[in-house]
């Protein structure tokens, strides 16, 4: 006869079978395996079941008991007496039993060495003896039990038939030490086996009833209660907690809100809108899964107005301001007059209507904030650990209120509320520096008002000592710099020593170039950095500007997305025109070449983002794998490194840490050295140099036309040597926006003119754009780089100037002799338009690979209900064109039902050639939204750059609105034809406002005409023709198409 138990007492103790079978009936069973279960417990059955076969049948009983089998026997009756003392220690609590279980268990492992099938089971049983006295407070060294379960573990990896009971072993036993210890580790490991365990355990059996129950409970509740940690791998464990509260879990709720809680603070750390958007999905989850009378759903509702305050600091949107305040009014509502948390809500809410009155300026929202903190003040008597917050934010409401009204009592109130509240921050308080820094800048305030010395000698100390407070890594060091350089920049204008503004101008890069504050904050330092330079005509200005848009680029690159970009350089729509005031701020220093390299940097980055992630990284990855990883993986140590640094208090830890980031950035910087030695990549994360952008002038000057606040000029890059800059005093950026809002008035009302009329305004709008923009530019093209006639120019306008037509200036005047009109620019040129000159470059490089034509014409005349008006002309312009498209060509036409998203999508990707008749429709709000009509869904400028086309050439956009700018980010160049651009076709025709489709067949039979009118002598469909014969149809159609309609269409590109 033999018994047998196998791993932890289940339950509480007691033995779940006994199995009694004599040797003649296992011998019954001859060769073949057999199963023996275990009956059920409690009706669950147990995770237990056994595989027996006969190994070796004796024909001597005598002989059975081989030297092995003594062995075997002697372990047998070890296991077996180790079991009996455990299960007799769990009922007695008696300590001996505890220790004779132990001593077998111990004994049993000794005999199987590591290799042997059974030494994890050995492990386990000694282990859950040892963890069992743990608990029961009569053995204390759990470090060793937990290293046993962990060895187990090692042996049963993945796809062993015992790895779930060694995961849930460790997990059981890291739950246990994190109970004694408060072990933050501890708790998170668990975490991980439990995710790993739940999808092992099959409903219904014992182990998923115990695994699923108050072991996995305690460890969500316990993660829930841990600091927030915005690393990777703090919000993983937080993504694992939430996996582990399906729909219905009553701790779902709370860990929705900690992973939102954790989001929101990496994004405040970093500005990814990605994380911050998601911060705010799941808090609006808890919100609904808490109805009214849910004891937490005050403080969700909360939270969730929190995250969209964040949004709204980050975007602006006045929509997530007043869903902030009603979420906190309704909080506050559930914590009426005599709760016991009404004093948070109180604060918080008053910080909401300081963000209102700073947008709407409505004074009640200030009084009303104000009143609720000397509320607060009441439920936090002295002696509350909250009053020195209290106190904090009712000095900074009513500082705000005298930034507004400048009333000297709100500001000496001001002073002494943050005086009390510094007191009670003690040295060693994590926010002490924040008061330091109010108090600062009242100070500075009271300053400029009484010009009392010690008051600025006073905020200068305070600003340091704020600085001494901080560690090397923590963000808040940005704060200190900031409100220094504003101490300085406050004496330096009641002074003018010029060493406070060198002070100040040096703590502007210091603010800026700590890195371990986020970009959106440094972005924001920098843009005040760049005022300051340009008010005090300070020689750091262009250093400002490089600064503003390395960090800027930098902070786009951490978008995952086309709109996450675009809605991430929308947030700083006050610095829209830093570009062209960069260009021109180089002009004032007579550096051309660095004027040339800043409006392209500032203004192409949606472009230049969007093009890297084609290229960089996955060519290095081509040219070098090795360098490739390693600098992504420095990229993310660095990274880690800095996030972590801000939840280390203890001093000899932040010296470490801020010795381990310096060596880490060290690193990277060495990386990205080395990528740069390479033979294709000496530029590498760099802006393009002059040298590089003068390519964009191969085959003509390209003129940047800059329109400043400062100054509007024009710099002409010719294919070689300097650029010219060519001033433009007559003109100024108000007078271009009048001028832009006079062409948007004359080509409406020449629209509903007679063909056959005069288009007097037009005429005189362009004879401005002659006289004050394009006749000095002429004079240089002509006399000083001795341009000839009909020659091709680029014109890449910046800001106002992109709303204006400039191809189509005009002297509308007779010559001085008589002998004939004084030519236009169209008549002197071949004009051409670009985007940027990276993209004209990139259009030019992808001119080698050259396939045969491919021709197809897209119609679309009736997009049906709600899309617009019928286009009648749209199917004669289609045959039309098929009929001008030399047979060579593969033609092919889409039209009606046919002319869908998905079908016209396909047809730009496998055709070279494609001529596009619509509607067109930019977006000026979501410019890539902006679409083309089909039948069934639009077709937008975002579907057409997620594609690559690189071997397309040409397309010609009949369709409204095609090349119109952004007006959130004009300088950008963000529309239809620029995305057709972008996604392959080196040569696009696009249209500046609306056309009329009975009249634009003309241009266009005008235009193929003479596009393909050589290929009869031999010639090739050449798209590089494309602005040549645009030019040559325009003039060819001067009787049949009124002059609005003949300024419309417009080429890019090469």
């Amino acid at each position: 006869m033999a018994s047998f138990e196998f791993g932890r007492s289940l339950g509480s103790g007691e033995v779940i079978g006994e199995l009694q079978m004599a040797w003649d009936e296992v011998l019954d069973h001859g060769d073949e395996p057999f199963d023996i279960s275990f009956p059920p417990v409690r009706g669950v059955h147990p995770s237990l079941e056994l595989k027996a076969a006969i190994v070796h049948a004796c024909d001597d009983q005598n002989d059975a008991l081989l030297p092995d089998s003594l062995v075997d026997c002697v372990i047998a009756r070890d296991t077996d007496a180790g079991h009996a003392q455990l299960a007799a220690y769990m009922t007695s609590e008696n300590v001996s039993h505890l220790n004779d279980a132990v001593e077998h268990f111990q004994l049993v492992l000794d005999q199987f060495p590591v290799s042997h099938p059974d030494h994890a089971t050995a492990l386990t049983n000694l282990a859950w003896a040892r963890l069992r006295g743990y608990i029961r407070n009569d053995l204390q060294d759990i470090d060793a039990t937990t290293s046993l379960f962990r060895d187990a573990l090692a042996l049963r990896p993945q796809r062993h038939p015992d790895h779930h009971l060694s995961l849930y072993n460790l997990a059981r036993a890291l739950n246990w030490r994190h109970n004694k210890k408060r072990t933050a580790a501890d708790i998170c490991e668990a975490a991980q086996l439990y995710h790993e365990l739940l999808p092992l355990c099959p409903e219904g059996t014992y182990l998923r009833s115990i695994v699923a129950g108050n072991g996995v409970d305690h460890v969500i509740s316990a993660c829930n209660n841990l600091p927030i940690d915005a690393s990777d791998g703090g919000i993983h464990l937080r993504r694992v907690i939430l996996e582990l509260c399906p729909l219905g879990h009553r701790h779902r709720p709370a860990a929705l809100d900690e992973l939102a809680q954790a989001l929101q603070t990496r994004f405040d750390q970093h500005g990814s809108i990605d994380d911050l958007d998601t911060s705010i999905q799941l808090c609006r989850e808890a919100v609904s899964l808490c109805p009214e009378g849910h004891a937490h759903r005050d403080t969700y509702l909360d939270n969730l107005a929190d995250s969209l305050m964040s949004r709204f600091r980050h975007q602006g949107k006045p929509n997530d301001l007043d869903e902030a305040i009603s979420l906190d009014e309704e909080a506050l509502r559930l914590r009426p007059v005599g709760h016991e948390f009404r004093d948070s809500l109180l604060n918080n809410l008053g910080l909401i209507l300081i963000a209102r009155f700073k947008k709407r300026g409505d004074i009640d929202d200030i009084t009303r904030a104000i009143s609720l903190y000397h509320e607060s003040l009441t439920l936090r008597p002295p002696g509350h650990p909250g009053r020195d917050t209290t106190l904090n934010n009712l000095a900074l409401t009513l500082k705000t209120r005298y930034d507004e009204s400048h009333v000297s009592e709100d500001l000496n109130e001001a002073l002494d509320w943050y005086r009390e509240s510094l007191r009670l921050r003690r040295l060693d308080h994590p926010e002490r520096h924040t008061t330091l820094l109010g108090l600062s800048s009242v100070l500075c305030s009271r300053f400029t008002e009484t010009q009392k010395n010690e008051d600025i000698e006073e905020a200068i100390t305070l600003c340091q000592q704020s600085l001494a407070a901080l560690s090397s890594l923590h963000p808040d060091r940005t704060l200190s710099y900031w409100w220094l350089q504003v101490a300085y920049q406050s004496r330096y204008r009641i002074i003018y020593d010029p060493a406070d503004l060198s002070l100040a101008v040096e703590n502007f890069r210091l603010a800026s170039g700590h890195t371990a504050q986020g970009f959106p904050r440094r972005i924001k330092i920098v843009w005040y950095w760049v005022a300051a330079a340009e008010e005090h005509n300070h020689a750091s200005g262009l250093e400002a500007y490089t600064t503003f848009f390395n960090l800027f680029d930098g902070h786009l690159a951490t978008r995952s997305s086309t709109i996450s970009r675009r809605e991430a350089a929308a947030a700083f729509h006050y610095a829209r025109s830093l570009p062209v005031d960069a260009a021109s701020c180089a002009i004032r220093h007579v550096n051309l070449r660095r004027a040339v390299e800043l409006v392209e940097q500032g203004r192409g980055q949606q472009w230049s983002l969007a093009s890297r992630l084609r290229t960089p990284v996955e060519n290095l990855e081509s040219a070098n794998p090795t360098l490739a990883r390693n600098y992504l993986e420095l990229s993310k140590l660095v990274s880690n490194a800095a996030q972590s640094s801000t939840t280390i208090t203890n001093k000899a830890a932040a010296d470490r840490a801020a010795t381990e980031y310096r060596i880490l950035t060290r690193q990277w910087e060495a990386a990205v050295a080395e990528i740069r030695n390479l033979p294709a990549f000496s530029r590498f994360l760099l802006p393009p140099s002059y040298e590089e952008l003068q390519a964009a002038a191969r085959q003509g000057p390209v003129i940047i036309l800059i329109a400043s606040q400062y100054s509007c000029s024009a710099i002409i890059v010719p294919t070689s040597g300097d650029p010219h800059h060519v001033p433009l005093p007559s003109i100024t950026l108000t007078d271009l926006k009048i001028l832009k809002d006079r062409f948007t008035r004359a080509i409406r009302d020449s629209s509903r003119m007679n063909p056959r009329e005069s288009r007097t305004d037009l005429i005189v709008l362009l004879r401005i754009i002659w006289d004050q923009i394009m006749l000095p530019i002429v004079d240089v093209l002509e006399h000083v780089l001795q341009l000839k006639r009909r020659s091709r120019i680029w014109l890449c306008p910046t800001a106002a100037f992109t709303s204006i037509p400039l191809h189509a200036a005009h002297p509308f005047q007779t010559k001085a002799d008589r002998s004939g009109k004084e030519p236009c620019l169209e008549d002197l040129y071949i004009c051409s338009y670009t985007p940027t000159l990276s993209a004209l470059i990139r259009s030019r490089q992808l001119m080698k690979k050259r396939v045969p034509p491919s021709f197809v014409a897209i119609g679309q005349g009736q997009p049906g209900a709600g899309k617009g008006k019928a286009l009648l002309a749209v199917d004669s312009e289609l045959e039309l064109v098929h009929k001008l498209v030399p047979a060579t060509a593969n033609r092919t036409t889409i039209s009606g039902d046919e002319a869908i998203r998905a079908g016209a999508l396909s047809a730009l990707q496998q055709n070279t050639w494609v001529h596009l008749a619509c509607h067109g429709k930019q977006d000026s709000t979501q410019p890539y939204d902006s679409h083309f009509v089909m039948r069934d869904e639009h077709l937008t400028l975002l579907d057409i750059m997620e594609k690559h086309m690189p071997q397309a050439e040409f397309a010609f956009l009949s369709a409204c609105h095609t090349a119109v700018s952004d007006e959130e980010t004009p300088d950008e160049a963000i529309h239809l034809a620029a995305g057709i651009q972008f996604s392959g076709f080196k040569s696009v025709v696009g249209t500046l406002w609306e056309v009329d489709d009975a009249v634009a067949k003309h241009v266009v039979e005008a235009f193929y005409r003479y596009m393909f009118g050589d290929l009869k002598n031999g010639g090739v469909m050449d798209c590089t023709r494309a602005a040549w014969a645009l030019n040559c149809a325009t003039h060819a159609v001067k009787t049949k198409v009124p002059l609005e309609q003949r300024m419309v269409f417009v080429h890019i590109g090469v």
